[in-house]
Order: C-alpha cells, then structure tokens, then sequence
C-alpha cells in the first residue's frame, strides 16, 4: 500500500510542484549555474543510487555528510531552501523511481560506516530510503548514528499509512530542523 501511496503522491507532487522547481532551478542556475545536486546514496539492500537535490551549498564543498559541511558553504538561496525544505522536492523523481519512499529512513552515504553498521544491525538497510521520517520530525540527524538507526527502527516497526500521513504533514507544516551543518 505504502508503494502505491508512493507513487501516486510523487506523481502528483512532481505535476503540482512543476512551476515551483522550474522557478527554483532558474534560480539555482543564476546563483551557481548548477542548480541540481546529484549523490550516491545507500539505497535498499545497500544498493547504490544516485540522489537528486536542488543544490545548497556551493558546487565546490566536499562530498560529506550535511553535519561535517561549513557552514559558510551553504549558499544564500540554500539557506532559503534548507529552511522551506524544497530542496527535497527533486527527490520526488526518486520516488517514483522506486529508489526512495516519501517515509523511511534518510539515505546516507558511503563513508558513513558507522551509521551503515547500526542500521544493518537493526535490519535498516531492508527498508526504502525515504525523504522523511521520524527522525527528521524529532530533529535528529546524522551526527548520531546509534540514535538515529534506533529510532529509523522504531518508525518502520510502526509505520501505518496513518504515521505515513502523518509524518509527510508534520514535515510539510515544518517540524523537525532537518540535517545541522557546523557553524
């Protein structure tokens, strides 16, 4: 049921969003000339995919988790994405895709060994990336691994299409700060 929901919500999101993300992909453009960010993730089942994210910091930062960027890399328009959350809104393709869900556990990355190593001892990684989730709307982020693995956990062992609807209108409406990156 969750992957129907999905599909058929990225659908509509991606046909509803289209002025907004031509919009912020102008403006993207004029402010780096790269207005979407692309970058492998771990995916279900350890499964490499590429994830898409209009661009919020400079196009020269290192490839790092959001907690171990500068801050001065994050640039003026990302500020504002970062804050509204549309940075996320590519990401919609990879849902539909079938990389990613709307909920489940953020997707990390390669180098991320010990949050790799918590998630698989919990039976994580079976699960779908998602854009959101529990953890994003409790405010935890990558930084602690061994918390966030627990709690991506409990979401999916409670995960209804109640909490999944619930989680996509507490992240819309604003809730959780989302990945904090040093200042």
């Amino acid at each position: 049921m969750i992957r129907v929901l999905d599909v058929v919500l990225s659908v509509l999101g991606l046909v509803v969003a289209a002025p907004v993300l031509l919009v912020l992909w102008v403006l993207g453009w004029m402010e780096s000339r790269s207005p979407v960010f692309r970058q492998e993730r771990v995916g279900r089942h350890r499964r490499p995919f590429v994830l898409v994210k209009f661009r919020t910091m400079r196009p020269d930062t290192a490839s790092v988790a959001t907690h171990l960027a500068e801050a001065s890399s994050v640039t003026p328009l990302g500020r504002f994405l970062r804050k509204t959350k549309l940075d996320e809104l590519p990401q919609l393709w990879n849902v539909l895709k079938g990389e990613m869900s709307l909920v489940g556990p953020r997707p990390g990355l390669f180098n991320q060994e010990e949050l790799l190593q918590e998630r698989a001892a919990r039976g994580v990684l079976d699960a779908r990336p998602g854009i959101t989730g529990l953890a994003q709307i409790r405010g935890i982020d990558m930084s602690t691994p061994r918390e966030l693995a627990e709690v991506d956990r409990q979401m999916l062992d409670a995960l209804t299409v109640r909490a999944y609807f619930r989680y996509l209108v507490l992240t819309v409406l604003g809730r959780g700060s989302g990945d904090r990156v040093r200042p």
